[in-house]
């Protein structure tokens, strides 16, 4: 998931939609795989794949079969059968409770998710205004600080102004930047340079070297969640069981080329122990242009990367949160504090709240010596909590289609129980796998980072959602707000 790569709608539980068309649109598959291919790639995640160089590439395609395709079917057959996103599909296969912290972890993953994010916009807007900033962490700290409250102030107001440029973001931030990196990096190969990463048979495979070595492929399953989002559209095509799997295998071969040859484009010019994980692709840009003379470029390339990424970032900003907002006021898990709407309907308290939390993990960059290791913390936490969602999910398929086996539905995934067995299977592998310092960071305290990472997936996706649980009161259900009515805070 990259992105600066969600969609508006993408974490908002279609169970709050209190209407449907009575005439359905019917989307094309091919038009589906490229809204598919629109909210997944991104350019963000292919310095941290850079670093193993034509390695990439199997690590890219192992995630993709044993947790995109399952992910992408499975949802495709719960949004089908069962409105209400994953909140009704887990409460309906397992209990309430699980809804609640399905819903919980989808919204829980964007506070870790958005300092990783900024900080990969603070690092390319470094390239932008100096270089020499994308390794400060306190450059980083204030770009997370001062961009967020800004979105915050943003979305306050109701203004849905930037949504053009975000759904732009394919292009501007990805495509274009994506082509050019790749093309230059082949002419700059073309042109006798030697490759900063072997390219030959021998490195198709990553060098073992214990379990460490593998860690970072865990950041590809969040560069690939999200599908049970766009599964939603599934009713939309006129022949869901062929076309949907149709759409899926279209899309994953258009992410695998967005996010396989730009990072292999990267190791061809960036020497891997030279790498940052968040300026890596600025670092490819400017190194590619001044072979060429043209590094007046880097910028130009920078600010398309840096607009792409805001633009995503304040259209689908308060997404999840309003999602966990509906399904609270039905069921009264938050407090009302948290519930309350301001003048424009917006859900301020919420948003203000999880800025302040965001801030206190922006002081991570600013305390952390290498942001690199930040950046990659924060991912990992992020990781962790959405990939609770999808085990939840995963074991509520199984059990919805063995306690509604006539249930109707728009599509039926074939073979559904090894699909779950096998998505969840990856999913709690890399969870735990999550847990062990990648090996790039040997140098650190293991104790350390495991008391950071666990404590961050597992307070933030489990203790806090248990504890609102616990303690909500038959007072916090809000009364239905009539449409156009809203309650201020």
């Amino acid at each position: 998931m990259s992105t600066m790569d969600l969609p508006a709608d993408r974490s908002i539980p279609q169970a709050v939609a209190r209407a449907r068309p009575t005439t359905t649109v019917w989307i094309s598959w091919i038009a589906l795989a490229l809204m598919t291919t629109s909210s997944v790639a991104s350019l963000r995640a292919a310095p941290t794949m850079a670093v193993y160089g034509l390695a990439c590439v199997f690590l890219y395609i192992v995630p993709a079969i044993v947790f995109l395709l399952p992910t992408s079917l499975v949802s495709a057959e719960l949004a089908s059968g069962w409105e209400g996103g994953v909140y009704k599909w887990v409460s309906l296969g397992i209990s309430n409770p699980m809804g609640f912290l399905a819903i919980w972890c989808q919204f829980a993953m964007t506070i870790f998710y958005y300092p990783s994010l900024l900080g990969f916009v603070a690092s390319t807007l470094a390239y932008v205004i100096n270089p020499a900033l994308a390794s400060s962490g306190v450059w980083t700290a204030l770009v997370i600080v001062v961009v967020y409250w800004t979105g915050v102030w943003v979305s306050s107001r109701g203004t849905s102004g930037v949504a053009g440029l975000a759904s732009a973001g394919l292009v501007i931030g990805t495509l274009i930047p994506g082509t050019v990196l790749v093309v230059l990096g082949a002419v700059f190969l073309g042109q006798g340079n030697p490759s900063a990463a072997p390219m030959d048979s021998s490195h198709i495979l990553p060098a073992w070297a214990g379990l460490a070595s593998l860690v970072l492929i865990v950041n590809n399953f969040l560069s690939y969640s999200g599908m049970e989002m766009n599964a939603v559209h599934v009713g939309s095509l006129r022949d869901p069981a062929k076309e949907f799997p149709r759409s899926m295998f279209l899309a994953m071969g258009l992410v695998l080329l967005i996010f396989i040859l730009p990072a292999l484009a990267i190791s061809w010019v960036v020497p891997a122990e030279h790498l940052s994980l968040t300026a890596g692709v600025m670092q490819a840009f400017d190194a590619v242009f001044a072979q060429f003379g043209t590094q007046w470029l880097t910028p130009v390339f920078g600010v398309m990367l840096v607009a792409a990424s805001l633009g995503g970032m304040l259209t689908w900003l308060a997404g999840p949160s309003k999602g966990l907002l509906l399904i609270s006021r039905q069921e009264g898990y938050l407090p009302p504090f948290l519930q309350r709407l301001n003048k424009h309907g917006v859900q301020q308290n919420i948003l203000v709240t999880q800025g302040v939390v965001t801030t206190v993990i922006a002081l991570g960059y600013a305390l952390i010596p290498n942001v690199s290791s930040a950046y990659w913390i924060f991912s990992v936490i992020t990781t962790q909590v959405y990939l609770i969602m999808y085990l939840l999910m995963f074991v509520a398929a199984v059990r919805l289609r063995r306690s509604h086996p006539d249930h109707p539905r728009g599509y039926r995934a074939p073979m559904l129980v090894g699909l779950c067995g096998v998505g969840f299977a990856a999913s709690l592998a890399a969870l735990l796998v999550g847990f062990v310092p990648p090996s790039q960071f040997g140098g650190s305290n293991p104790l350390v980072y495991l008391l950071v990472v666990g404590g961050g997936a597992l307070g933030l996706g489990l203790l806090v959602p248990f504890l609102f649980y616990k303690l909500r009161k038959p007072s916090w259900k809000q009364p239905e707000t009539p449409a156009g009515e809203v309650t201020s805070s």
